[in-house]
C-alpha cells in the first residue's frame, strides 16, 4: 500500500529522473486509485479509448492546465536573454501562452461535461462532432452566456488554434488576427472578465454532475 501511495502522490524527483514517463502516468495512477477503492483495475493491458474518456481524467487535466495558466499569468519574467527593445514582444507572447492554457483548460472542462451528460459510449460514438477547439460551440449548453462571453470564447479559440504557438495564423488567414483585435476592442474585454467567465463555466460542472 505504501508503494502505491508513493506512486500516486506528486513526486518531482520522479519527474526529474523520467519526465516523459512521469507526465504520461495519469491513467495508471487512476487505475491504482480505483483498485484502492475496491473497483477493478486494468494495468496489464493498454488503455482503451473508452477508459481514457473517463471524465475524472478530463477534469484533473483541466485543473492541471488551470494551475499552469495561473502561474504564467501571475509571473513577470525579465527576458534577460533578449535585447531590451524585444522584451515587450516576448512578454506579449508569454501572456499569450497563459491565454492558450486557459483556452485548453476550458475546452477539456467543457468536453468532460459533455461526456458526463451523454455518457462515455454515446460520446465515443459522436466523438468526431466534438473534435475541434471552437469553445463557443462546445459551450452551447452553458446557460446565460451573453454576447461578451461568446466573444471571449471565440478569441480564446484563436489562442488554442494558433495565436500562442505562431506569430502567423497561416497563409490566407490574416483575417483571424484582425478578428482577435476587433472582438477584444469591440467588447472591451478585460482579464477580469475573462477569468470570471472561466470560473463560471468550470463551476457549472457541479450542476452537470448533480443533474446526471
Amino acid at each position: 500500500m505504501n508503494n502505491i501511495l508513493q506512486y500516486i502522490t506528486p513526486n518531482r524527483k520522479k519527474f526529474e529522473s523520467d519526465p516523459f514517463g512521469y507526465s504520461a502516468s495519469a491513467r495508471n495512477k487512476w487505475e491504482l486509485i480505483k483498485g484502492i477503492n475496491g473497483f477493478s483495475e486494468n494495468l496489464t493491458k493498454s488503455a482503451t479509448s473508452e477508459e481514457l474518456k473517463n471524465p475524472i481524467l478530463w477534469m484533473t487535466q483541466a485543473e492541471a492546465l488551470t494551475q499552469a495558466a495561473i502561474i504564467i499569468i501571475k509571473k513577470e519574467p525579465k527576458f534577460e536573454n533578449m535585447p531590451i527593445n524585444l522584451r515587450g514582444i516576448c512578454d506579449s507572447q508569454f501572456c499569450a501562452t497563459g491565454l492558450m492554457l486557459v483556452g485548453y483548460s476550458l475546452e477539456i472542462c467543457l468536453k468532460a461535461m459533455i461526456i458526463i451528460k451523454k455518457g462515455i459510449d454515446c460520446y465515443c460514438a459522436e466523438e468526431k462532432k466534438y473534435s475541434h477547439h471552437k469553445l463557443n460551440q462546445l459551450a452551447d449548453f452553458i446557460p446565460n452566456l451573453n454576447e461578451k462571453d461568446i466573444a471571449i470564447l471565440k478569441i480564446l479559440s484563436h489562442y488554442v488554434y494558433w495565436a500562442e504557438r505562431y506569430p502567423d495564423p497561416g497563409f490566407g488567414k490574416l483575417d483571424k488576427l484582425e478578428e482577435v483585435f476587433n472582438l477584444a476592442e469591440g467588447h472591451k474585454i478585460t482579464l477580469k472578465k475573462l477569468i470570471d467567465l472561466a470560473g463560471r463555466i468550470m463551476a457549472f460542472t457541479k450542476k452537470v454532475v448533480e443533474e446526471t
